[in-house]
């Protein structure tokens, strides 16, 4: 499930990149960022479920990451023009994913079998990394800190290589780039 909805999310954040390069329009990108915060979200509570593995962790990043999506739809589709509150959403989002990152880095504490709770993967905690950096983009951009052209280009990079690029080495090849 979760290698659907990076390609899902992926299918996001390429043409809300190119919307801040002059391409596209915000009712379009609106409504594929509420298509893609739907979907998220239903991946995020279905990943929760114990009939399909209660896999808290992977909800904990996708429902926080559906809820920006869901509010960058919101925003673009009622054209609301102070977007410190999305920046502000997105900030939050920032620590979330340096925390993930630190439990990929690290594996979390030990089960009494020996093992990690949560299985260490240098590319997954670079992945999180990049996405700190972004979601800190999306702040400083709505708070006029930074060029929007700069987040476009995250978005656009990090479609292939944090979204695109795991989810199909994982599906051809069932590894991590790294």
């Amino acid at each position: 499930m979760t290698l659907v909805l990076l390609v899902t999310i992926a299918m996001l954040w390429f043409p809300i990149g190119l919307f801040y390069f002059g391409q596209g329009d915000a009712k379009t990108c609106g409504a594929i960022a509420g298509f893609v915060g739907i979907i998220t979200c239903i991946g995020g509570i279905i990943h929760a479920t114990p009939l399909f593995g209660s896999d808290a962790f992977t909800a904990t990043l996708l429902i926080p990451f559906g809820i920006v999506y869901l509010t960058i739809s919101y925003c673009m589709l009622n054209g609301i023009e102070d977007l410190r509150s999305l920046g502000n959403l997105s900030l939050m989002m920032a620590f979330i994913l340096a925390i993930a990152a630190y439990f990929y880095f690290t594996g979390g504490g030990i089960k009494p079998d020996g093992t990690s709770f949560i299985g260490k993967s240098l590319y997954l905690g670079c992945m999180m990394i990049a996405f700190v950096v972004l979601t800190v983009a999306v702040w400083a951009v709505t708070y006029g800190k930074l060029s929007p052209k700069v987040l476009g280009a995250l978005l656009i990079v990090l479609s292939f290589l944090g979204l695109l690029v795991p989810a199909y080495d994982l599906i051809g090849f069932g590894k991590l780039p790294f």
